[in-house]
This record gives structure tokens, C-alpha cells and sequence, in this order.
């Protein structure tokens, strides 16, 4: 009641002018879930039985913002800001939805009734619904019961919900992340049998859920189920091919559950909330173990090379699941480089070598940081913590070379328009070869003065072959 106290000016502002109208409004939802779990924030879901026209007319001239990208699929949202904040409103038409079994795209079918709506909704404790202005609780399908016993079950069976929305099945995975709740055994046993199904639903619906499981608080719980009942067969493959066989003579780490043990031991290091390229590059950062494994003659088990196919495969995966060009390079890079600091031993590197280690991480240096801390799970007390003695003593050195060099900015003592004029170039490949090598001595030797660079650049130039 508390929660619903606070967002009623609004509420029931808008809800009257529904009725006015002679419609009805409820709020529903994952807003009436949140506001019983006492965590309910300034958006808002309603549904009415107005449709997606009559809910435009009602908006304008009360919202302050409205707009209608999914208004073919019955949702119209609005902004209302009020001196306790900005409200972020999705009101949709009572609907069902259905997949065509070859279609990628929900049929969009409008009903008459709440009870009609509620039915068709993902999980029981989504569909419960507030009547407003009154504040009528609509429950149907006991969803307060489920919300008290933290359990997802379907409205409907998970068979027929599973059917006429495949990515429920992730949702389901998606939703035991964020709240902690425990799938039915009959949703887990349709998604085990269903899981094939999610192939029709395309890859941006599919990155939207996975990234909201992975961003929750218990993402390791989500990836578990996703890989227990298959579906990640279907949408992140490379996750359960970590479940690599062992046996006696053979002994390695299970590569699947060091990851979800990185996965988690990043997210304590996270400080500004969560990362989404940090808890992805430390799920995915072994994942070329499986291609690159090898059975040594002496009995050890070997993955040479693991990070560059990893980083392959992180690119691959990732463009499947249209994510950004921007988001793949970041993760890819981190994958690239989460082993390059076991280079480091007790400290033998030389500044150069740092050097090159903060150039080559560039912003994605905290990150790199984060991950090579969380990628040490061995029980081994003593070995731990050396290992994380050595990286203390790998940061503190980067932070000296920082403060004496402003390592982050790294570059030759000449531009290229200097270079250009010392060497009477025009713009071209000998350009950038030139430039190429004033930063290799720039990372081998650290700053140099800027006669040193000319000095440095004619020697170089002098023996260039000439064209």
C-alpha cells in the first residue's frame, strides 16, 4: 500500500480520465509485483479495455511526452513529470499474442476483459493487476500466493505460455536472476522440452533478456538454468561446451563452473553498479578452452593459445546476438588479454613491458584489472594470495610509471604533421610506419626528449628502402 500511495497522484490522475471516458484502467504487471516486493520505482504498466487510438487521444494534452512506436502491438507510452519526479507510463490495450510457428513476430489480437489479459501474461506473479482509481486487487491466477512462495509458474499451462511466446522460457531464467524465485517443476520440464523453440524468436528479443539476466543480482542462478534445460544450446552455446569431461588420469578444472565462479567474484569487484562488458567478458573468457584443448604426453591437459580463439569465437557469438560493434570490442579485447598479467611472474617484466600492457588495455585497463583479480579461483590459500601480491605489485607499478609518464595518454614525442615536415612527406603509409616506430621506442625506452625523436626519426628514415 505504501508503494501504491506514492505513485497514486499520478495513477489515479490518469486512471479518471479513463473513466471519464467510460473505460477502465488497471495498473498490472511486473508494477503491482514490484510495489508488493517493496521495490517499486516511476514505471509504470497499466492495461485498459480503450484501444491504442483512444488511449493517444486520453495522453495528449496530460502527458508531457508521448510516443507510439508500439502502438501496433496495442502499447502507447507517455512521460508525466511531477515535482516528486518523472513517471515513465506503458498503457496497453486488453491483448492476446501468438506465434505462427515459422514467424519470428507475435500476432497482435485485442480482448474485451482484464481476466482475459492476465491469462495470456508470462507468470502468475505478473498477472495480478490493481483496478484504479478504486484499488480493486485483481488475482486470478493466485499470483500473491506465488509471490510469497517465490515460485514461477504460468497462468496458463507452460506448454500453451511457452508456445505463444518462446522467450518466456528466458524470461523464466531471466526472472529467477533478478528476484531469486525458483521455476515450477512442470516450467522447468516444458522449457527442457521446449527449448528449440526459441530459435524463431530473433536476436535482439534474445540479447535484450540475456542481458537483463546478466545484469541482475543473481545472474549465475539464470545461466544455470538456461544451461540445465538447453536453452543455451540455442542461444549461447560456447556456455554449456564448457562442461569439459574429465577423469582421473586427466584431471583439469571444470572450465563451466570456474567461469560462473569469475562471473561472480567480478561482480563483488564491480563499483559502479553493474557492468555489462565486465560480467560478460569474465563469462565468456574461457571459452575457446574446448577448441584448444590438448591431452599432454606427460598426463597434463593444455589450452595453448585459448584467449585469441576465445576472443574469436566472443566476436562471433556476439554478432549473432546483435550486439554493438563498440560491446564487441571491448569484451573480445578483455578475452583477448585476461591471461597476458600470468607473463608478469614475481615482477620480472620491465617497464616496457607495463607499458605495453596499459597500451595494449587502453580503456579497458579497470576492467582488465577486475578480471584478472576474479579469474584466480583456486582453493589453494598460499597460492591466492600470492597471486594477488603479485598483482598488487603489477598495479602499483603501473600507477608509478602512470604519475611519471601519464602512461594513459601514451604517444611518440612527434605527430604525424611533424613527421611529415622533418621528413618532407606527404600523407601516406610511410606516415604511419614512421609514427608506428616512434611508439615502439617510446614503449620500449619511455618519454623521449624531442630532439632525441628527431634525431631517432632521421635514423630510422635513413634506412628505409626508398621507392
Amino acid at each position: 500500500m505504501q508503494e501504491l500511495l506514492r505513485v497514486s497522484p499520478v495513477a489515479d490522475e490518469i486512471a479518471r480520465r479513463f473513466q471519464d471516458a467510460g473505460h477502465r484502467l488497471s495498473l498490472v504487471g511486473g508494477s503491482v509485483r514490484d510495489a508488493l516486493l517493496g521495490r517499486l520505482g516511476n514505471d509504470l504498466d497499466f492495461t485498459t479495455d480503450a484501444r491504442p487510438q483512444q488511449i493517444l487521444k486520453l495522453v495528449k494534452g496530460w502527458a508531457d511526452a508521448v510516443w507510439d512506436v508500439g502502438i501496433a502491438f496495442g502499447t502507447v507510452g507517455a512521460r508525466k513529470d511531477t515535482p516528486e519526479g518523472s513517471f515513465l507510463i506503458e498503457i496497453t490495450t486488453y491483448r492476446s499474442e501468438a506465434y505462427d510457428r515459422s514467424s519470428r513476430k507475435p500476432e497482435v489480437s485485442y480482448g474485451d476483459s482484464i481476466e482475459q489479459d492476465l491469462v495470456r501474461r508470462d507468470f502468475t506473479v505478473n498477472a495480478m493487476a490493481v483496478d484504479l482509481p478504486g484499488r480493486g486487487f485483481v488475482d486470478p491466477h493466485r499470483g500473491l500466493d506465488d509471490l510469497e512462495a517465490r515460485v514461477l509458474r504460468t497462468p496458463a499451462t507452460p506448454e500453451e505460455s511457452f508456445s505463444d511466446d518462446p522467450l518466456r522460457m528466458m524470461r523464466a531464467a531471466r526472472f529467477a536472476a533478478q528476484l531469486d524465485f525458483e521455476p515450477a517443476p512442470e516450467v522447468v520440464a516444458a522449457m527442457t522440452a521446449m527449448a528449440e523453440r526459441i530459435s524463431i524468436v530473433s536476436a535482439e528479443r534474445v540479447q535484450a533478456e540475456l542481458n537483463k539476466l546478466l545484469l541482475a543480482e543473481h545472474p549465475v542462478k539464470g545461466l544455470r538454468l538456461l544451461v540445465d534445460t538447453g536453452l543455451a544450446d540455442f542461444v549461447l552455446p560456447e556456455l554449456p561446451a564448457l562442461r569439459l569431461e574429465s577423469d582421473e588420469h586427466h584431471r583439469h578444472k571444470d572450465v563451466y563452473e570456474h567461469s560462473l565462479t569469475v562471473l561472480e567474484q567480478a561482480i563483488a569487484l564491480e563499483t559502479e553498479g553493474p557492468d555489462l562488458v565486465l560480467r560478460l567478458a569474465a563469462l565468456l573468457h574461457d571459452i575457446g578452452k574446448p577448441r584448444t584443448r590438448r591431452f599432454e604426453s606427460d598426463g597434463r591437459v593444455s589450452f595453448h593459445h585459448h584467449e585469441v580463439v576465445g576472443a574469436k569465437m566472443t566476436r562471433k557469438r556476439m554478432r549473432e546476438l546483435k550486439y554493438s560493434n563498440e560491446l564487441i570490442n571491448e569484451v573480445s579485447r578483455l578475452v583477448e588479454l585476461h591471461l597476458r598479467f600470468h607473463g608478469y611472474g614475481g615482477g620480472e617484466w620491465t617497464d616496457s613491458a607495463v607499458r605495453r600492457y596499459v597500451t595494449d588495455a587502453g580503456p579497458m585497463l579497470e576492467r582488465l584489472h577486475k578480471l584478472t583479480r576474479s579469474d584466480c579461483t583456486t582453493r589453494n590459500k598460499r597460492k591466492a594470495a600470492a597471486l594477488a601480491r603479485t598483482y598488487d605489485s603489477l598495479e602499483e607499478r603501473i600507477s608509478t610509471l602512470q604519475a611519471q609518464e601519464e602512461l594513459d595518454a601514451i604517444r611518440p614525442a612527434l605527430d604525424g604533421n611533424e613527421i611529415m615536415q622533418l621528413l618532407g612527406l606527404r600523407p601516406g603509409p610511410a606516415v604511419g610506419r614512421a609514427y608506428k616506430h616512434l611508439l615502439e621506442l617510446r614503449l620500449e625506452h619511455g618519454p623521449m626528449e624531442h630532439e632525441a625523436a628527431v634525431a631517432a626519426l632521421h635514423e630510422w628514415w635513413a634506412g628505409q628502402p626508398k621507392d
